[in-house]
Formats: structure tokens, C-alpha cells, sequence
């Protein structure tokens, strides 16, 4: 069985490598000439991004179904039932091994980034032990307790025989395909991505090589697939193993792999968006299984025909799937470079481009479909009448709205390339989870098993007016926005009142008047006042408008982490907050100043000439300076200085792994409104005089 959706990352990735080595990559300006996607024709971008997604992911599927054709004709239909039951528990540890993988190299690069080459290494090693003793774990477990396990994916009697041979073996392989497919998504972020494709596309092809030869050569049945999976995984360990010696961006030590509870939350975040749409597929597998068995018992096709004819439309639609996710994910670089860029017109126009090709795409599966659903049952081996009818029944019907699959899966990726976190986690969580599940349940018990043959229909249609209904009011509102700025005219003087140089970073909740506490701190001692200074510093290295880096830098939606989606490497936030990162640090060793903002204490806590400040005052007090300095609305205002104040903790939290309103992150805490603001800058300036004398003490002391 291969591993497909860990494949598709590998070839999606290599390409996006090769663009990123000749100025393609996101956000990346070329030299003395503007980002090609700000400018080039939609087109011939599409086809530069698109095609080779497309490639990848097709391929991909076929692999996968060409397993299933050589169970099919070698063993039968109870065959392919068998594997579709053992199927959710393979994924369970997919799961797994790919939030550690993909955190793990999200952790990577950013540390790299941050040029902590160290923490780098000790999150790599944390991810790969932790990947080791979740294998041993899910090893014992499995091996322990499978009956029970496939009873709660849903086998019956007839398939539990098959299932048991089948799951036994496969069992034996989940330590090596968790550790191989942990290590490829970490062998990618150190930079050899044809190495990590290597390695899976040499197990893909050895699988497909030794299918037909256990299967039909040595007659081993279901077994023989299980143990040509098995050793294709082994394969891809082997390789993968013999790589972590290799590292080019980092050095692992010994002492990297005591495990440490905190990196390992940190890179279990970083890849919970992978972990989260595996798990989602698992429980639509489990409960879809589950109820194909009970209502398919009570009608004339009993339970196994539908287990098994279900799991092989759904891959074969798969197929249709994977073309419009590749149109769609092609597309998200491009869009979401002219978003950023406020070059909204492209945007609309990639968009219209995207959903016309699905469009086109879903429709002729829809013809196919409907026309000829016989035909493709019979790929997949033989079966009696009753089988047959229901193949047909099932494609007719369960795949009767996959047009709306045009509209639905390219809003997703759309609403992630722009960064609308929420957005795009309703729209791809709307049919799996919250629509087709309860749509089984309901549907099933008022009509049977060919309720829930319509529950997919209903899914899609529900998932589509959805998707049409965000899109149109995005689409309306593109490039309008009705924030309101904390702007002030940053010209402050520079007559520098200090012996000393010492920098002060000021973090402070929304409405607390913290950025004009930091301004008089800066009048007062005559030095230099960083805040704005930075958005357009970013604006000219990125490309990025400067209105697109205010709305999105240092705040961080708490869905973030599901905007990961098909587009692979560091997003515009990430990339933000590692230039930010770069500017702080250069400012900070070059003269005295105030930074507003941006974890800015975080990143300079190991400079002793550093005094962190946090400004905060009652919610009272902060509506009254919202309204009438900000404008905002009375009755709304509550609400706003409390989702703004939630950005920014979430982007804290995601960036130091720190609370925000954690005073012991600081060295004093003021409530401005106690003080006044005068008076508040006048107590910070106090402490930093006496600052300035201690390491004027220190430094003599140290002389003598």
C-alpha cells in the first residue's frame, strides 16, 4: 500500500525547490527585478506550477489504485473489503509520523532562519525520538489489540479472516513506515528534496514490483500484499536512516535526543495541520465503515459489498480530486504573492483561471461517472451481479454533485493562500466532517444503504453553497479594509541623552496606549523609535504592500495552523517574523532605541543591555482610548480590543512558546491608566538611568 499523500509532498516539493533556485519562490525578489509573480502572465505561471503538481498527485493515486486492482483480481472483492478496514490504522500512524515529520522541518527552517542552528538540531532529534517511541508504541498496541481495532474500523465476519492475515503483517511495518516517513519531510527542509523522493519513490516502485509477484507468483493472497507493502517500507527506512549522518544544515549530537517536553510541543504544533487532515479521514473511514456494514446488512447487497465498492469510488474519484487540487495549489503561490502585493486584479484573475479549469475538469468526470460506471468497477476485478449494481448505483449517485468539487476544494486553497485561517479550515473540514458524517448517520437510518449513497451528494451541494457564499463575499470585499491604525508620525529626534547604549522593547495590549508610552520614552532620552520603520523595510524586501504586512505581522488567527495546506515551505507569516527577527537584532546592536512590538523581547533576552517593558490597563480605560483616539464603534469596541489582544498572544505563544501576558517575561509591567502615560514614561526612563549606571559599574569592574 503506498503511502500516497507523503509521496505527493515529496514530488510537490522538489518543485517547488527548483523554483525557489531560479527566483520563482514566493516572496523572493530577484535581483534588481520584481518577483515573477507579480508580473508575469496567469497563464504561464499556471502551467510553470500547476503541471508538475498535477503530475505528482496523479501519479500518486494511480499507484495507490494500481495496489488495490492487483487485490482485486488475485483475491477478490473481500480482498479489497479487507484493506479498506485495515486502511484507517495505517493512517492513525500517518498521522502521527507526519505532524512530527512536518513539524520537525517547519522547525527547521525556522530556527535556521533565526540562525539557531542548535535549537535546530535538538528539534530534529526530538522529532525523530519521539517518532521511534510512538512506533514501538503503536507497534505493541497494534499488534496487542488488532481485532479489537478492526472491529472499531468496521469488519464484519466475512472480511474479518482477510483482514486479520492482511493486518498482522502490515503491523509489523508501522515503526518503519512512521520512522521513514518522519525523516523524508526532515530530509526535505535540510535541502534534498531529491533525496526524500528518492527514498519514496524507490519503495512506491518496489511495492508495485512485488504486488503481482507474492500475489499471483506465490499465490500468498492478501499476505502477499501486506508483506510487498512491508518491504517497500523498509526500503524507504533504510535509505531515510542512513541520511541522518548527512545532514547538511545541521550537526546531531547524542545529547540532541534527550527528549524535552517543550521542543516536542513545539514541533507537534507546527504539524498539527497534517495531523489534523489525516485524523479527519480516519473518522470518516470509521464511521463510514461502521454504518455500510449495519444498513448494508439489512439490504439484498449485504455488509461487504459496500465496504469494498465505496473505498474504491472514493479512490477513484481520487483522480478527479487530485487534478483540481493540483489546479488549485498551483495557483496558491501566485495568489497569495498578489494578495500581499495588493495586486488584487491578478488575484481575481487567477481565481477566475483556477475555477474555470476545475470546472471544466469536474464536469468530465461527472460525464464519466455517470455514463460508464460498469467499466470502471471492472478495473478492479470481477464480481457477481449484486456487486456490479451496486458499483453502479454508487458512482450514479454518491458522486452524483462532484462538480461542486470545482467550486468547493479551490475556495479552500484560495482562503489559504490569503491567509483566512478560519475560512479555509470551514471549507476543508465542511464535507468531511462536519456535513458528510452527520449526512451518513441521518440519511442512513431513514433510508438504508442507499441513504447513504445520497449522503455524498448532500455534502457536496451543502459544501458548495458554502464555498460560493465566502468566496463571493471575499471576492466583494478584495483589497477594502476597514482597519483602524495606530499610526503616528515616527520623527523622533535622536539628540541621544544616553552614555550607554541600551535598547527597550515594549509589548502592551491593544488600547493600553503602549506605542505612545514608547514614543515619549524615546523623545525623552533623544534616541531612536522602531515601529513602522520595519513594515516598510519589509515592504521593499519582500514585495509585500505595506498595508498587507500591518494586517498580518504579529497577529496570528488560532486556526493558523491549518493554513499549511498543499503549498509547502515557510508562509508569508513565517517569513515575516524571520526578516523582523533579522532587522531587530541589527538595530539593537547598533544603537540605543526603542522597538515596539514584534516578540521583540523574546529575541533580544540574551542581551543584558536590554530593558523589557509591558504596558496593559483596564478594559474600561482602553474602550475609552479606542473610541475616541482609534474611532472604534462603543458597543464593539469590547469585542475588538480583545480579538486583537488574542492575535497577538497566539503569534507570541506560536513564535517564543511564552505566554504573552506572562510578567515574569518582563522586566516591569505598568498599568498606564494608573500612572498616566506621562508619568509612566517618566518611571521607565528612571529604571533605565539606573540600568545605564550598573552596566557603567560593571564594565569598571571588570576593567579593575
Amino acid at each position: 500500500m503506498i503511502n500516497y499523500i507523503s509521496w505527493q509532498k515529496q514530488l510537490t516539493y522538489v518543485f517547488y525547490i527548483a523554483l525557489a533556485k531560479n527566483g520563482y519562490r514566493k516572496g523572493k525578489k530577484m535581483e534588481n527585478e520584481e518577483n515573477i509573480l507579480g508580473h508575469e502572465k496567469i497563464g504561464k505561471l499556471m502551467k510553470k506550477f500547476s503541471i508538475p503538481c498535477i503530475i505528482s498527485l496523479l501519479v500518486n493515486s494511480l499507484y495507490n489504485i494500481v495496489d488495490q486492482i492487483f487485490i482485486g483480481w488475485g483475491v477478490g472483492y473481500l480482498g479489497n473489503g479487507a484493506t479498506n478496514v485495515v486502511f484507517p490504522l495505517v493512517i492513525v500512524c500517518l498521522a502521527f509520523a507526519l505532524m512530527l515529520g512536518d513539524g520537525s522541518s517547519a522547525y527547521l527552517s525556522l530556527k535556521l532562519g533565526e540562525k539557531k542552528k542548535k535549537e535546530a538540531g535538538k528539534g530534529v532529534a526530538n522529532g525523530i525520538g519521539t517518532a521511534v517511541t510512538l512506533a514501538i508504541i503503536f507497534f505493541i498496541i497494534s499488534i496487542t489489540f488488532l481485532p479489537q481495532l478492526l472491529n472499531l474500523f468496521g469488519c464484519t465476519d466475512n472480511l474479518r479472516e482477510y483482514a486479520l492475515n492482511y493486518g498482522y503483517i502490515i503491523v509489523i511495518g508501522l515503526p518503519f513506515m512512521m520512522i521513514g516517513i518522519s525523516l523524508n519531510s526532515i530530509i526535505r527542509a535540510d535541502g534534498n528534496p531529491k533525496y526524500a523522493m528518492t527514498s519514496m519513490v524507490s519503495g512506491a516502485i518496489l511495492n508495485v514490483i512485488l504486488d503481482p509477484i507474492f500475489i499471483f507468483v506465490f499465490k500468498m493472497g492478501v499476505q502477499g500484499a501486506a508483506i510487498a507493502t512491508i518491504i517497500s517500507q523498509f526500503l524507504t527506512f533504510a535509505i531515510n536512516i542512513m541520511y541522518i549522518k548527512k545532514f547538511k544544515s545541521i550537526s546531531l549530537e547524542k545529547k540532541d535526543f534527550k527528549l524535552q517536553i517543550n521542543i516536542i510541543k513545539k514541533v507537534a504544533l507546527l504539524g498539527i495541520s497534517s495531523f489534523i487532515t489525516q485524523m479527519s479521514f480516519v473518522v470518516v473511514m470509521a464511521v463510514e465503515n461502521n454504518l455500510l456494514a449495519k444498513y448494508g446488512a439489512y439490504s439484498k447487497y449485504g455488509s461487504e459489498i459496500p465496504i469494498t465498492v465505496l473505498g474504491i469510488v472514493m479512490k477513484i474519484s481520487q483522480i478527479l480530486n487530485s487534478i483540481i487540487i493540483g489546479i488549485a495549489s498551483g495557483a496558491q503561490p501566485i495568489v497569495g504573492y498578489n494578495y500581499g502585493a495588493g495586486k488584487y486584479d491578478r488575484v481575481k484573475q487567477t481565481l477566475k483561471l483556477v475555477l474555470g479549469l476545475s470546472l471544466i475538469v469536474s464536469t468530465i468526470a461527472f460525464i464519466l461517472f455517470q455514463s460508464i460506471p460498469r467499466q470502471l468497477i471492472s478495473i478492479f476485478g470481477s464480481g457477481d451481479e449484486l456487486y456490479m449494481e451496486f458499483a453502479c448505483l454508487s458512482f450514479r449517485i454518491y458522486l452524483m454533485l462532484c462538480i461542486c468539487n470545482g467550486v468547493q476544494i479551490p475556495s479552500g486553497i484560495f482562503f489559504q493562500a490569503i491567509g483566512k485561517s478560519f475560512k479555509s479550515a470551514i471549507l476543508s473540514l465542511s464535507r468531511q466532517i462536519l456535513i458528510l458524517i452527520p449526512a451518513f448517520a441521518i440519511l442512513g437510518k431513514i433510508f438504508g444503504i442507499q441513504g447513504m449513497l445520497y449522503a455524498g451528494p448532500f455534502a457536496d451541494g451543502t459544501a458548495f453553497c458554502i464555498a460560493v457564499v465566502l468566496l463571493i463575499l471575499e471576492i466583494k470585499n478584495l483589497g477594502k479594509s476597514n482597519k483602524v491604525s495606530e499610526a503616528l508620525i515616527d520623527d523622533t529626534s535622536t539628540d541621544n541623552k544616553l552614555n550607554k547604549k541600551i535598547v527597550i522593547t515594549v509589548s502592551r495590549e491593544y488600547g493600553s496606549g503602549g506605542r505612545y508610552v514608547g514614543r515619549l520614552i524615546a523623545d525623552k532620552l533623544g534616541i531612536k523609535f522602531y515601529d513602522k520603520e520595519f513594515i516598510t523595510k519589509l515592504a521593499l524586501e519582500t514585495g509585500l504592500s505595506e498595508e498587507y504586512i500591518e494586517s498580518n505581522e504579529q497577529k496570528r488567527d488560532i486556526l493558523a495552523g491549518l493554513n499549511n495546506g498543499y503549498y509547502f515551505g515557510l508562509d508569508n507569516s513565517d517569513e515575516l517574523f524571520i526578516k523582523e527577527s533579522e532587522m531587530i537584532k541589527e538595530v539593537a546592536s547598533k544603537e540605543s532605541c526603542v522597538i515596539i512590538g514584534r516578540c521583540s523581547d523574546f529575541i533580544l533576552k540574551d542581551r543584558e543591555n536590554v530593558i523589557k517593558v509591558f504596558i496593559y490597563s483596564d478594559m474600561e480605560d482602553k474602550i475609552k482610548r479606542a473610541t475616541e483616539i482609534y474611532g472604534f464603534d462603543t458597543n464593539k469596541a469590547e469585542k475588538e480590543i480583545k480579538r486583537i489582544d488574542k492575535l497577538r498572544a497566539n503569534h507570541y505563544k506560536y513564535y517564543t512558546e511564552k505566554e504573552w501576558s506572562d510578567h515574569s517575561n518582563y522586566d516591569i509591567c505598568i498599568n498606564s491608566d494608573a500612572l498616566g502615560v506621562e508619568k509612566s514614561a517618566d518611571l521607565i526612563c528612571s529604571m533605565i538611568k539606573e540600568k545605564e549606571t550598573k552596566l557603567k559599574n560593571v564594565k569598571e569592574s571588570i576593567k579593575s
